[in-house]
């Protein structure tokens, strides 16, 4: 199961928006918490102050008659909290009637003995009630007033709605300032990245850029460059020995054939040791390709692609490299086909010996590979300013799994393709020519139709 690449700025955009969210919920709800509790106390100093100016109210009418004490209770009670006053007893019962029908039918909660004050939440009419112990004519009497929750509620309601409203818009802009802060900050990954990325075999000698920034970034680029460092000593070392082996391997080669060749020419040699010679032979002659070919690949990895090309007619490269693989072809009974543009002219910058050498291994990697009676076709056409060499076969092919790996040194393909002679170092030289030549070398294929090498050349 592929797994979906997710980029850091993304993950870390997300993050940092969850977490503003779910700050910002939290804060949200403190901030209503705290509204809450602010309403419910400005409700208690509301009653508070509406029992002292009732008890002030007691106080002054104590010398009045009944009457005129119960005609200043009700206007008291009806000027203030829509008439929503008592004056109980300990035992619960009203000390003066009831100023109002509302207070009458309000379900006052009951007085708890000996409790100096109490305020309490009547959850039946939404109220909030305040009942305090008080004197009249040397009786304990609790005054008691009622104020309603409704416009607290209503505050809180709107404090919340606009809480939830804000909520999308700040989250879309602290997205937006996450996303732009991560990428302002991963933006030296991405250049340490970009750098490690153009960094290959043939350019090992070039490093990664370190910002004196004297954070974890700085570390990672100077690991890097350290790492870099190990494996270009580690490549150049296995260079000089292939050169050098290489090198010093040629001598020994051909003095070997040299003498197995002036063997050979003994008329006294008997049958079997003739047949030694031979073999002998043909074996430094395999050698000496393979070094030679090895010798060529550590020529390109300390050279590069600083080879001087010069305009050359690409239509006599490939009748060329074609009239060598002709010979092969008709003793194999291979049908070779070569149809050039209808131009006899297609200028290309290259080397005429290199640029041979490319399209002849890739014949000599068809003629490898197909058996009769198959068939090999080549094909030069040109296309705006891109000439293009295409060499089909009806060979064997190429597995899927090995595609990938064909143009690498040494590698050599399924079991099933071993029978053919070769050290995998042909196609790692024809990439490389074609890279020295700004070329494109791609290859298709499949299990037992064929194989298509394609390459593409700027045509100057």
């Amino acid at each position: 199961m592929l797994k979906r690449r997710v980029s850091i700025s993304l993950r870390l955009t997300v993050w940092f928006g969850g977490i503003f969210l779910a700050g910002w919920v939290l804060f949200g709800a403190a901030m209503w918490f705290n509204l809450k509790r602010t309403l419910v106390n400005e409700r208690y100093l509301t009653l508070s102050h509406r029992l002292d100016r009732l008890q002030v109210l007691l106080n002054k009418t104590q010398s009045e008659s009944a009457a005129d004490r119960f005609a200043d209770y009700q206007e008291f009670a009806r000027a203030t909290g829509g008439g929503l006053a008592e004056i109980f007893r300990a035992d619960g019962s009203r000390a003066l009637p009831s100023p109002t029908p509302a207070a009458q039918a309000f379900p006052w909660p009951a007085i708890r003995a000996g409790a100096a004050q109490q305020f309490v939440y009547v959850k039946s009419r939404n109220f909030w009630a305040l009942a305090r112990r008080s004197s009249l004519n040397g009786d304990t009497v609790y005054l008691a007033a009622a104020s309603p929750q409704a416009e607290n509620q209503l505050v809180l309601d709107r404090f919340w709605e606009g809480l939830l409203a804000s909520a999308p818009i700040l989250l879309l802009i602290s997205s937006a300032c996450g996303y732009w802060l991560s990428r302002r900050a991963l933006k030296p990954v991405d250049k340490i990245a970009a750098a490690a990325r153009s960094i290959s075999i043939r350019n090992l000698s070039e490093r990664l850029p370190v910002a004196s920034t004297g954070d974890e970034l700085e570390r990672l680029a100077e690991t890097c460059n350290a790492m870099l460092a190990r494996l270009e000593a580690a490549v150049n070392q296995i260079r000089q020995f292939t050169g050098d082996a290489s090198h010093e391997l040629r001598g020994p080669l051909s003095f070997v054939r040299t003498v197995a060749e002036v063997a050979l020419r003994n008329p006294h040699a008997d049958a079997e040791s003739r047949r030694s010679f031979e073999e002998v032979v043909d074996e430094t002659a395999k050698a000496t390709v393979l070094l030679e070919d090895m010798l060529t690949l550590a020529r390109a990895d300390a050279e590069g692609s600083s080879k001087a090309l010069e305009s050359l007619n690409l239509v006599e490269v490939v009748e060329e490299a074609c009239a060598i693989a002709r010979p092969i072809a008709d003793e194999r009974r291979l049908a070779l086909a070569v149809s050039t543009s209808a131009s006899r002219l297609v200028q290309v910058l290259g080397d005429f010996a290199t640029l041979r050498r490319l399209i002849w291994i890739l014949l000599d990697n068809a003629l490898k590979y197909t058996q009769a009676p198959g068939r090999i076709d080549v094909a030069l056409s040109t296309a705006g300013k891109q000439a293009t060499v295409l060499v089909r076969d009806s060979g064997a092919g190429i597995s899927e799994a090995d595609l990938p790996h064909i143009f690498d040194r040494f590698y050599r393909a399924d079991p099933s393709r071993s029978h053919v002679e070769g050290a995998g170092l042909g196609l790692a030289i024809a990439k490389w020519i074609a890279e020295m030549h700004h070329a494109e070398l791609t290859v298709a294929s499949e299990l037992n139709r064929g194989t298509i090498f394609q390459l593409v050349l700027p045509i100057c």
